[in-house]
């Protein structure tokens, strides 16, 4: 039963984190339109930086629910 908990734990933790990648990447196309080879090679590593706060606070609130009182 613990391993069957684990397990949607885990699924859960990847779906979050998957969506959240999935909505933030195309963000500078939305907003600006055409992106430069030079200006992706250069936006793709800010927007990964920034999002690794966002999943690992998923994470932390998947794994322990309490902290987020």
């Amino acid at each position: 039963m613990a391993d069957n908990k684990k397990k949607k734990r885990r699924n859960m933790i990847i779906i979050l984190a998957s969506i959240w990648f999935v909505v933030t990447l195309p963000l500078p196309w939305m907003v600006t339109g055409d992106v430069g080879q030079n200006q992706l090679g250069t936006l793709l590593p800010i927007i990964g930086l920034i999002s690794i706060p966002f999943v690992a606070l998923g994470v932390v609130w998947t794994l322990k629910p309490e902290l987020t009182t």
